[in-house]
């Protein structure tokens, strides 16, 4: 079976610039293209963890991603952002696609959590497809406001072609 990875995930992932001893977590996981992408780049010492609050997206990248996660680079847990625990300060890199919560609700202790897990140098980057341009100007303040209110340096990148936005955030 082949799983075609949608553009805007490609862009996503490649500006990412995923290194082959990355530790990464990806929030929201759902189909699991972008774990399949993502592991694909990590070598050597490189893991990736990724989480869902849906069982459903959970199984689809368990399904995707198995030959990850029997090599030891996967790990896909059913879990809420903000129950999370993550044990060690290893973490260099925190992806998610569509996901609302860092823009539509207080995203404080989700983004302190991250703060504290991420290594010097290490990023959150957050991508939104826009093809719905009546929710960037929401999606760009308010998040940018809750990263930086985090303790992140922030950054913006867009793509007119696939409509992505991306919202970086450096510790």
């Amino acid at each position: 079976m082949v799983n075609k990875i949608p553009a805007r995930i490609r862009w996503a992932v490649d500006f990412m610039d995923v290194q082959p001893n990355d530790h990464v977590l990806e929030i929201g996981c759902g189909s699991g293209a972008a774990a399949d992408l993502i592991c694909r780049r990590l070598e050597g010492r490189g893991k990736m963890f990724a989480i869902d609050r849906s069982e459903a997206g959970v199984d689809r990248t368990k399904a995707r991603c198995a030959e990850h996660i029997e090599a030891g680079k996967l790990t896909v847990r059913q879990i809420d952002l903000a129950t999370l625990r993550v044990p060690v300060k290893r973490l260099t890199k925190v992806f998610a696609f569509d996901v609302h919560l860092f823009w539509v609700r207080d995203a404080a202790e989700e983004i302190a959590l991250l703060h504290e897990r991420l290594m010097p140098g290490g990023s959150v980057q957050l991508f939104f497809d826009t093809s719905k341009p009546e929710h960037v100007p929401d999606m760009l303040a308010k998040t940018s406001e809750q990263l930086r209110d985090g303790g992140f340096r922030v950054y913006i990148v867009d793509s007119k072609a696939p409509p992505v936005i991306g919202i970086i955030g450096r510790r």
